[in-house]
């Protein structure tokens, strides 16, 4: 298996780039996301990589970071997603916003990327529940409390406040991430009008 490359950036194509990696080029097939993050075309390089291998095809899926590679396999597990789908979802969504998703059960969230309808964002938020990687760059607090907003646990006034950031023109994983870090200060016991007074400084800051 290669785990990973390191070497000079030969040429792109729309959705891979070619290393060289010692005389050796490789076609290495990347998100959107990941392709944008490499440098120019002569310019050194290294992507984390996922090797599959088929009986007519033997193919390399790069990434930028170790958290796109983890979602990149564990989105593989879910029923109606190949390796094309995995990487649309990995070019409309960070690693931590697909965390995101999933601990809001946010459908639609999901369903922006190419090739995600709505039977099979639904079908992702459901199956991928429990299974969010640790990336270490994802807040813990965002997540807990996003979790509980995804399985209807979280107290109502900040329920109220996420949904009133929500109809403000925020998503979801910014209201809560806003709201999470004001919960840590100061608790989540006060009114729902000072939440979103205080979650409206904190994303405008």
């Amino acid at each position: 298996m290669i785990g990973k490359l390191k070497g000079i950036v030969e040429n792109y194509g729309d959705d891979h780039v070619l290393i060289d990696v010692c005389g050796v080029c490789y076609v290495v097939f990347c998100s959107s996301r990941t392709l944008g993050a490499l440098p120019g075309v002569g310019e050194p390089c290294s992507v984390f990589t996922e090797m599959m291998v088929r009986e007519d095809m033997i193919r390399l899926h790069g990434f930028a970071t170790q958290g796109e590679k983890a979602w990149f396999s564990i989105l593989l597990g879910v029923q109606g997603v190949g390796a094309r789908v995995a990487l649309a979802i990995l070019s409309t969504l960070s690693p931590s916003e697909i965390s995101s998703a999933v601990a809001l059960q946010d459908k639609a969230m999901m369903g922006r990327a190419s090739g995600v309808g709505p039977k099979l964002a639904q079908r992702l938020v459901t199956e991928l529940k429990g299974k969010v990687p640790d990336l270490g760059g994802i807040d813990a607090g965002a997540l807990g409390l996003q979790t509980a907003l995804g399985e209807g646990l979280a107290s109502s006034n900040v329920a109220d406040a996420v949904s009133a950031l929500s109809n403000l023109g925020y998503s979801s994983a910014q209201a809560s991430a806003a709201l999470a870090k004001i919960v840590a200060r100061e608790g989540d016991d006060m009114p729902t009008e000072k939440l979103i007074r205080l979650g409206l400084r904190e994303l405008s800051s």
